[in-house]
């Protein structure tokens, strides 16, 4: 409109009110300033014409405008209150279209679309990317809220959002318990968010091309082995020496036969009556997440206390040094308790039915075979090669079980 009147294509503006033109002292100038150099006329179906060319004019333009302005802040002010007061009563502030996993009023679970949302949460709190979560909904012809594709940012901001577990979430801070049904655990959620949106932005994480990836050490030094091809391309696991010095540069194993090794121990562990001993019912793994999620909050309560008081100098460095890392070690104890628990969620619908895992094993993103090995193995130590004996030597490496 305003290059229209700047091109003199346009002689005038009408206009319901004054302040349905702009609620911007600053774009109020620049309007008047352009009514000024075209002589454009202006007026109003409801609060009177202003002839901005004269200087009265002007100034009722601009004592309506700071009204308009004022309005305007004040149902601003008015509306976000509203909001913090719903979501602090445990209702949901937003609406408008549905939301995934819940009907309409949000009152009621979707039974399929929960499966789905729990199957999400399960697969990446056990180290699956959300690309490769996304490659396989679509390719499996699951429909989004929308009826499309999913994409890796609508999964990212529905399973970090707290209503899946029946939270009120309020500017990005969750605050109270919700009067809905939740479809996942709290302590759920919160291990997500702290493991998503701490993440950078950018271009989604491609699938591993190392399904053992971050699983194997170094049974010569005790480093973690990286993925590394070699000069033909080959791929294998490798104890490359990094910058600070960690890493002996001499174990390695070709990928192929020590992934199908590890695969088989995985599916063999699958079917043991001693696996399904060991994994606690869904019940008590929630009860016992909710602890340890506790757990980790207070520890982090207090290294934010504790920082806050080195901030304000009550301590001294030697003194901060010193406490904080016996709350650092409960954290990551606690952390790594946590990862167990959730980890074993990916195993849902396997123990005891590995053969139906094992016909569709080759077809499944690393990712996903990451997940499930993660879900039952801490690491696997790979020993030196002895010399002399060039074929796949199991013997050299040491499983260390998850469960």
């Amino acid at each position: 409109m305003c290059a229209d009147i700047k091109q003199r294509r346009r002689d005038g503006v009408i206009t319901w009110h004054l302040d349905r033109l702009n609620r911007n002292p600053s774009e109020l100038e620049d309007f008047i300033d352009l009514i000024e150099s075209t002589g454009a006329d202006v007026r109003t179906v409801s609060g009177g014409d202003f002839d901005l060319s004269t200087s009265d004019g002007r100034v009722m333009a601009r004592v309506v405008g700071a009204f308009a302005r004022k309005e305007s802040e004040d149902k601003s002010r008015r509306i976000k209150s509203q909001k913090r007061q719903r979501a602090q009563d445990g209702k949901r502030v937003s609406g408008g279209r549905r939301a995934y996993g819940f009907n309409l009023q949000h009152d009621q679970i979707i039974p399929d679309e929960a499966a789905i949302i729990r199957e999400i949460a399960s697969r990446v709190l056990a180290g699956e990317s959300i690309y490769s979560v996304c490659v396989d909904l679509n390719e499996r012809r699951v429909p989004s809220a929308s009826g499309g594709m999913w994409s890796g940012q609508v999964v990212r901001r529905m399973i970090t959002s707290g209503a899946i577990s029946g939270q009120v979430e309020h500017l990005g801070e969750i605050i109270s318990t919700g009067n809905w049904p939740p479809i996942i655990a709290p302590a759920q959620t919160s291990q997500l968010r702290r493991t998503l949106l701490n993440r950078s932005g950018g271009t989604p994480r491609a699938p591993r091309r190392y399904p053992l990836k971050g699983l194997v050490v170094c049974g010569r030094c005790g480093a973690k082995m990286v993925g590394k091809p070699r000069g033909d391309g080959t791929r294998r696991y490798f104890c490359a020496k990094s910058v600070d010095g960690i890493g002996c540069n001499k174990t390695t194993i070709i990928s192929e036969s020590f992934e199908e090794f590890i695969a088989e121990a995985v599916l063999y562990r699958l079917d043991t009556p001693e696996l399904q001993r060991q994994l606690i019912t869904a019940a008590a793994q929630d009860d016992q997440a909710a602890v340890l999620q506790e757990a980790i909050d207070i520890s982090q309560a207090a290294l934010d206390e504790l920082a806050e008081a080195y901030g304000e100098r009550s301590i001294t460095l030697r003194e901060w040094l010193l406490a904080r890392a016996p709350i650092e070690q409960r954290q990551s104890d606690d952390s790594r308790k946590m990862g167990q628990l959730v980890g074993s969620s990916a195993l849902e619908g396997f123990v005891g039915h590995a053969e139906s895992l094992r016909g569709q094993w080759s077809d499944l993103a690393p990712d996903r075979q990451r997940a499930i090995i993660g879900a039952l193995i801490d690491h696997v130590t790979v020993n030196p090669a002895i010399k002399g004996r060039t074929r796949f030597d199991p013997s050299r490496f040491e499983v260390t079980w998850r469960v």
